[in-house]
Parts: C-alpha cells; sequence; structure tokens
C-alpha cells in the first residue's frame, strides 16, 4: 500500500509542478458545467463518492465501484439561460471478465440552436433580404471511453482509472476543432471515509481549429470590422480535483458529506483562492440517503463580484436536488442556480437504468 501511495504522490507533485505549457483560460469549459442531476445537486462534489455510469465524466476510477453484473444506461437533460443553451449527455458502462473491471463510453452535448445567420443579410447592392438570414447551431461534443479497475491492498480498497477522450466543436459551417485528451482518477476507501483525486485533460488537451469562410463572407466581416480568425490551435492545461467523504448511518438513515477541492492551472482566476498560476475553488455538497429517496443540497463556484457602489461580495451556487430508487430504476432531479448576477435557475433531471445479465444455470 505504502508504494502505491508514494508514486501517487510523486505523480501530483509533478503534475502540478512542471506543466507550464501555455494554454487558453476556460477552455472546453462545457465539461466542467456537471454531468447528471446528482453531482449537481451537490454541488458538483462527487469526485470521492460517485460510483454510477456518470462517474466516467467525474472520476473514472468510481466506475469500478459499480456494483451490478450487467450494463447501466445513463441520460441526462438541462437546459441554461431561459432554454437557450441545452445540456445534453448518455453514458454506458458494462462488466468485463474480469472481476470488478468496467468499460464506460459518454457522449456529451452542449449546444446553442437557432442561431441567426446575418452575414447574407445584404444583397450585392446594398439592400436588406430577410430571406437571406439562416440558422445555424454552435455545439460542443465530448466523446470518452473509460476503464476502471480495483487494485489489490491489504486495508481499504484502491481503484484506479482513466479516460480517453475526444472533442468535437463546431460553429455552423464556419468553424469545427478536434481535439484529444487524456483523464486519470484514483479512488481510496476505508470503513466509511471516502477519498478521490482526478486529474483531468493530464497531458493538456489540444484542440485544431480550422475556418471556412466564402470570400463574400471575409468581405462582410471586414466591412463590419470583425477580425476573420485563422487557423489555430487551442489547449487546455491540466486540472486537478480532490475530493473527501464520509458517510454516517444513523439505523436506515445514511448521511454522507463531501467536501472538493479544483485546482486549475491556467492562470489567475475568480475563484476563493486565487493566485497565478494555481487557482482553488472548492464545492460542498451533502446527500441523505432512506431507503429508495435521496435528498440533496451543495454550495460551489465561489466568486467576487462588485457591486455598484465599488464594493466586493462574495456570491455562490447553491443547489439542491432529489433522487427516488424503484428497482433498477433511479430518477434524479436538480434545481441549481448558473452563479449569475441574474440568478438564473435551471431545471436538471437525470435517470439510470441497470440491466442484469442473465446466467445460465449449471449442474
Amino acid at each position: 500500500m505504502k508504494p502505491i501511495l508514494h508514486h501517487i504522490l510523486i505523480f501530483l507533485t509533478v503534475f502540478l509542478a512542471v506543466n507550464h505549457l501555455f494554454g487558453q483560460k476556460y477552455s472546453n469549459e462545457f465539461l466542467s458545467i456537471g454531468v447528471g442531476a446528482r453531482a449537481q445537486g451537490m454541488g458538483n462534489a462527487v469526485v470521492a463518492t460517485g460510483q454510477d455510469v456518470t462517474a466516467t465524466a467525474w472520476n473514472p476510477a468510481g466506475l469500478a465501484a459499480l456494483n451490478l453484473e450487467g450494463l447501466q444506461l445513463g441520460a441526462m437533460h438541462a437546459e441554461w439561460f431561459g432554454g437557450i443553451g441545452k445540456f445534453d449527455y448518455l453514458g454506458a458502462t458494462l462488466p468485463m471478465a474480469q472481476e470488478g473491471r468496467r468499460l464506460g463510453l459518454s457522449m456529451i452535448r452542449f449546444g446553442i440552436d437557432a442561431i441567426p445567420n446575418t452575414l447574407t443579410l445584404y444583397e450585392s447592392d446594398g439592400t436588406v433580404n430577410f430571406d437571406n438570414v439562416t440558422e445555424f447551431s454552435a455545439a460542443d461534443y465530448a466523446f470518452l471511453a473509460t476503464y476502471a479497475q480495483p487494485l489489490r491492498t491489504q486495508n481499504g480498497q484502491l481503484l484506479v482509472g482513466g479516460n480517453v477522450k475526444v472533442v468535437h466543436r463546431r460553429i455552423g459551417p464556419f468553424a469545427t476543432a478536434w481535439g484529444f485528451g487524456l483523464d486519470v482518477g484514483v479512488r481510496y476507501s476505508r470503513g466509511a471515509w471516502r477519498f478521490g483525486a482526478v486529474a483531468r485533460d493530464v497531458t493538456s488537451t489540444f484542440n485544431a481549429w480550422s475556418f471556412n469562410f466564402t470570400e463574400r463572407e471575409k468581405e462582410v466581416l471586414e466591412l463590419t470590422n470583425n477580425e476573420i480568425p485563422i487557423n489555430s490551435v487551442e489547449i487546455t492545461k491540466p486540472q486537478l480535483i480532490l475530493g473527501v467523504a464520509k458517510r454516517f448511518a444513523f439505523n436506515k438513515l445514511g448521511i454522507t458529506p463531501e467536501l472538493d477541492v479544483s485546482i486549475t492551472t491556467d492562470g489567475q482566476r475568480n475563484t476563493l483562492l486565487s493566485a497565478d498560476p494555481f487557482s482553488l475553488d472548492p464545492a460542498l455538497g451533502i446527500e441523505a440517503d432512506y431507503s429508495f429517496l435521496f435528498l440533496r443540497a451543495g454550495v460551489s463556484q465561489f466568486q467576487r463580484e462588485k457591486d455598484f457602489d465599488n464594493t466586493n461580495r462574495w456570491r455562490m451556487r447553491p443547489a439542491i436536488g432529489v433522487g427516488l430508487r424503484i428497482a433498477t430504476f433511479q430518477l434524479d432531479y436538480a434545481f441549481t442556480d448558473l452563479g449569475d448576477q441574474n440568478n438564473i435557475y435551471s431545471h436538471i433531471i437525470s435517470l439510470t437504468l441497470d440491466m442484469k445479465s442473465r446466467r445460465k444455470k449449471t449442474d
């Protein structure tokens, strides 16, 4: 056990110390929105406790804690900014022949549809023709292939996992980008305690952008004082998330609080502990479970904002949620704020379905 923890400590130290590649701040930020209503209801503090199909997006090691001899399916839908932005998730996980090992496949999409394209609004003679206005979508996609397994330990349970991640971003017919990255996670359980750590984009994720504008569209951009973009590479720098949780049992009632801390490496951010190049952003969540019912609450995204009188105040993103488990089906719901000054709340619904494998009886 000591050599394993020693190697993990060395990895985390090197991860934080040597990665100083130039990168864009908030790159691929749609992957930080959060998958699953359980996570959203707990303020996205699930790195140490997530162990269903959505663990592929939070901590891939948690997938190995899923005690199910069969396939599990998951889906989620959420709408942001009054229905303008749509966030969707589909996932599946199945066991391998070796005990405890699992594979997972996930797809995440965040998009804004029906955006008017006004680049062709004017005719060549300068007249306005609204029939020329078309619509396009701006969408970000992520495809994750996950592997997780337990490791032998004398005390407790140690799980490891990783994601191979392909990112595709598209802005109508004008721009496309493809990216590739890796996530690595570990989770350790002992008694009622759970510890988790995940390194996202551990090798940095590179998005190669290509742009396609017609000569007429370029002319319109120049006349309206817009810069014509050129082919480029966008770099998503690594992020480390640490989590700790403990379950308290009172007969049939269980209460599990969890604290996560996200450490970003892309420069100073507006977070609770802000510095350059590392910024720390905590998240706190709690879940109460009783038989088939789950109640959740959480806070995250602590940010300092300036009021009109030039005084600073702290804002946070609150969340509440509920879950219902019926046989092999679970329905989760969350109600959360985006954390902005407009107090825009959103409804998030996710579903999971267990499909147990059928085994033939043998003599």
